[in-house]
Order: structure tokens, then sequence, then C-alpha cells
């Protein structure tokens, strides 16, 4: 605007030097000329204050609007916003997971058909990062018997946590290094006694129990300790210490466990457990593991200490997308005599049809070899249905 009207004014200027050199006399004075040109330039300073007005003006409504947005409804407004900062550091997950099953069972000299239950469950998870690097974990697991009335309840899990760069602490009932670092890689089969020869006298969780790990590179340390003041010993009832080691495929870990032996309610001894596994999985698919325990039983009568082992192997391989079949061979030795040994070995086999993540259809046949004792078989249809929701807020 203003450039246009200094271009008007430098015009106006020209043709007056030149009117005034060629029209001298005529009615149109240099005088009133110059009246003229100081109105318009009173005017372009009127409209250079207008116009600085205009952009001042702008400016403080772009101010209003970053400081004071619209509330939309359902928004929270901007002063509760200031007051309590949008956090995204918390989670929770809910899943459940559900496996029956219907087999043919050869048990103890009887034959017969059942429904049973491979260990079907739901469960509840939930974290809060309270501060970089510093994380809280609550964690409740349940069974749910399908193989009965469908009873809920029995706690697998019931634990809370706090992890941070110093290592993760719990304190509660959960699952103790041994199982982690030794069974988990060998419990690939869709039964509630696998792994078979682990399953026989080991542990899978542990209550009141105190555990802490740490992550140093691609290795992981982990401890445990039971401390029931209402049973066993005064101070630790079960110690379980171990390291493994994890690189892309590859597992491989070492663990001790020592707890008390009772006998209602009385330390009669304790049991020492050294463990090993190891398990790879490769290109192709085909899977591999292996896990061995050395069991010495030592009891307070001399005559009755003991020595045992377990051995579990699986294996499996894809059979295209949608099909992937599963073997294991074990065996378990408690170390006692022929009259009341409950030594065997035996194998697994199952075919598996997955036409989704979370659904599974099995078809497995099992076989334990009782050396003292009646033999176990079992022919066996099942299916899995898997349910997880995770939530971030």
């Amino acid at each position: 605007m203003r450039n246009h009207i200094i271009a008007n004014l430098i015009i106006i200027v020209i043709c007056v030097g030149a009117f005034s050199t060629g029209a001298v006399g005529a009615d149109i004075t240099l005088e009133s000329l110059k009246l003229q040109i100081e109105t318009l330039q009173k005017q372009v300073e009127q409209l250079e204050k207008a116009q600085l007005q205009a952009q001042q003006q702008q400016a403080q409504e772009k101010q209003v609007q970053v400081a004071a947005p619209v509330v939309e409804p359902g928004q929270v407004s901007p002063s509760k916003a200031m007051d309590t900062p949008e956090k995204t550091n918390n989670t929770i997950s809910a899943y459940a997971t559900m496996r029956p099953t219907f087999g043919y069972i050869d048990e103890d000299g009887d034959s017969f058909y059942d429904v049973r239950d491979a260990l079907s469950r739901a469960g509840i998870r939930a974290t809060n990062e309270f501060m970089p690097g510093w994380t809280a974990e609550l964690h409740g697991e349940w069974s749910i018997d399908m193989a009965n009335s469908g009873d809920f309840g029995k706690a697998r899990k019931a634990y809370a946590a706090v992890a941070s760069p110093y290592g993760r602490v719990g304190i509660g009932k959960d699952r103790p290094p041994q199982y982690l670092l030794i069974a988990e890689y060998v419990d690939i089969f869709n039964h509630a006694n696998s792994p078979f020869a682990y399953d026989a006298e080991s542990v899978f969780f542990v209550d009141n129990m105190l555990t802490y790990r740490l992550q140093t590179g691609k290795f992981s340390w982990l401890a445990a300790g039971q401390f029931d003041g209402g049973s066993g010993s005064d101070d630790a009832d079960l110690v379980n210490l171990g390291v493994g080691f994890d690189h892309g495929e590859f597992h491989g870990a070492i663990s001790y466990l020592v707890e008390d032996s009772l006998a209602s309610e009385v330390i009669t001894g304790e049991d020492e457990v050294w463990a090993a596994s190891l398990a790879h999985g490769f290109a192709n698919g085909l899977y591999l593991a292996a896990a061995y325990q050395e069991r010495t039983y030592k009891r307070d009568l001399i005559s009755q200490d003991r020595d045992g082992h377990t051995i579990d192997l699986a294996a499996a391989y894809p059979l295209g997308e949608q099909f992937k079949v599963k073997l294991g061979y074990f065996e378990f030795d408690d170390g006692y005599g022929q009259l009341i040994s409950r030594k065997f070995d035996g194998y697994n086999t199952t075919l598996e049809w997955l036409p989704d993540e979370n659904l599974r259809f099995h078809i497995e046949y099992l076989y334990r070899d009782m050396v003292y004792f009646d033999d176990f078989s079992s022919w066996v249809v099942g299916f899995r249905y898997d349910f997880a929701k995770d939530w971030r807020f």
C-alpha cells in the first residue's frame, strides 16, 4: 500500500515539474500542488498506522489461540492438562488360553476315555515406568480346570517386581530360575505333564519367593530364595542360582538348586540339583533342545541317601506353513530300589495344525515305560485357543 502511494507521488512531482515549465499562468498553481502532496503524505501516514495496528492485533489473537485452545467435548481442559500431564508409560495386558483335550488313556492297568486339561489359564499383567529405566510390575495368573467342573482360581503366578538398571527384584509366587533356564526350552508339548521327566519331581512355580535377575549383554544371571516362615527352615527353604547365555537362536544354561526335604512338615534332609540345558533353532525351522538334571537326595539318615537324574529331549520341525511335527524322549530315575522306585523312560510324538497365530489343534501319542510299575500310554486330540489384549496409557 505504501509503495503504491509513493509511486503516485513521484509521478505527480514529475508532472508538476513539466507543467511548471510549460504552463505558466495556468489556473493550477505550484502552491496548490504542494498542498495536495502534503495531504497525500498525511494519508500515507494514517494508512501505515492503521496497518501496524492491524498487524499487532493479529499477533495478539495468535498468542491467545496458542495459550487457550478451544476445548472440544471429551478433551481435557488446558488447566487440567498442566496439572496432570499426559502419561504413556503405563501398560496393562490381559490374556487367557483354553486347552481342552480328549483322549484314550491306558493307565495303571485300566483303559478309558477322558476329557482333560492341558494347563488352561488366565492372567493380567501391568507395568509402570515411574522414572527413566525404572519400572514397577504386577502379575497375577490363575489356572482354569477344564477337565472337571471348570474351576478357576488356583494361583500360578502372584508377584510384584521392580526393574532398574541394576537388575530386577520380585516378591511373590513365580517361575524359579530352574524352570526359566532349564525346563522351559524342552517344554514344547501340549500336555499338562510336559516336560515329562522334569515334571516328576522338579519345581515349576515357587511361592513365598524373592527373585533377582540381571542382564549383562548375552548373559542372564538369576537368583531366587524361598522364605516360608510357616514351615521348613527359619531362613531359606529353597535357594536357586543360574546363568544363561543366549545368542541368536542358541541357548545354553547351568543352574544349581538346593531345597529342604519335608515329611509331615518335618525337615528330613535336603535335595541338591545341578542342571544344564542346550537349545538351538536352525534356519530351516528345525528346533532341538536338551535338559539334564543330576539330583542328590541327602537325608539325615545316611542309609537313605540316593542319587537320581532327569533327561528331557525335544525336537520340532515345520511341515509347510501350517503344520509342525514334534518328538520327545525322556528318562527319570529317583534313585530308589526295586520295590518303590518310580523309574521310567518314554517318548511322545505330536502333529500340530496351526491355522492362525492364536489357534492350535494337535494329535499326540505318549508312551511311558515304567520299570517296576504298569506302563502308561495315550492317544489324545486337543485344541488350544489363545487370547491377549494390551493397553497403553
